[in-house]
């Protein structure tokens, strides 16, 4: 099973190497891209302005997080990590997010996440669309997902619309069809296989598959070719199976 958490964050600036730092962040899981329902989210006290045009795009003034707690703090930090575990991050403009949350973890003495754990939406965006607007904004307006939810940038909401973005750029709904045989389980579920019911419990198909054809129809299929076709059928130029 293949586990992945879409984050975004909302910050007090453009640049971390100019001081600035994280003061939101949200992550949510999927799982062979289907999102599980658990999701992470925390507002940060940066202890430091914002610039006004980063409050602009967000609409988080320092005032609302005097009393949150630093991105150091446990339940900041040790619960982000919990929470992302080995899985690989998915964000839009991938670098950004990453600067910012690798700069968080070096000040509260923790490993950075490394550039081959993250995978870049507007880089897949960019493969699939050349030459298009590819913002989170425009891919969702491409994929026909609504916007009616956002007033502003928010973390929260833009993860959502990542997550629903991420899974149109990996094939959308129609990995519903999806016939590869499931391997793996989640946690408290009953393995692939063990219910008839269930709807994971297919397996790999026979190759090749078991021929349908009943001999009554083979026979009536010869008498058609043979009364209206005669040679000019093109199955009698093909070998038989």
């Amino acid at each position: 099973m293949t586990r992945e958490i879409c984050l975004d964050t909302e910050t007090t600036g453009l640049d971390p190497k100019t001081g600035h730092r994280v003061i939101e962040i949200a992550c949510i899981e999927i799982e062979d891209y289907i999102p599980t329902g658990r999701s992470f989210h925390r507002y940060i006290n940066p202890d430091r302005d914002i610039d006004p045009e980063a409050e602009k795009v967000h609409g988080i003034s320092r005032a609302m997080l005097q009393d949150k707690p630093r991105f150091a703090d446990p339940e900041v930090c040790d619960a982000f990590l919990d929470f992302v575990g080995d899985a690989t991050v998915v964000a839009h403009n991938a670098p950004f997010d990453r600067g910012f949350i690798n700069s968080e973890l070096e000040k509260a003495g923790r490993a950075p996440l490394p550039v081959s754990r993250w995978t870049c939406t507007f880089d897949l965006a960019r493969a699939r669309f050349p030459g298009a607007y590819n913002s989170l904004d425009a891919l969702c307006k491409r994929f026909k997902i609504s916007l009616a939810e956002r007033e502003k940038h928010g973390a929260l909401i833009d993860t959502r619309l990542l997550a629903m973005v991420y899974l149109e750029l990996q094939g959308g709904k129609e990995r519903a069809l999806d016939l590869a045989p499931v391997t793996s389980k989640a946690p408290g579920r009953a393995a692939s296989g063990s219910d008839p019911a269930d709807p994971r419990s297919y397996g790999p198909r026979p190759r090749p598959l078991p021929e349908r054809l009943t001999d009554a129809e083979r026979a009536a299929h010869d008498a058609f070719v043979a009364k209206y076709l005669k040679d000019a059928a093109i199955w009698r130029t093909m070998p038989a199976p």
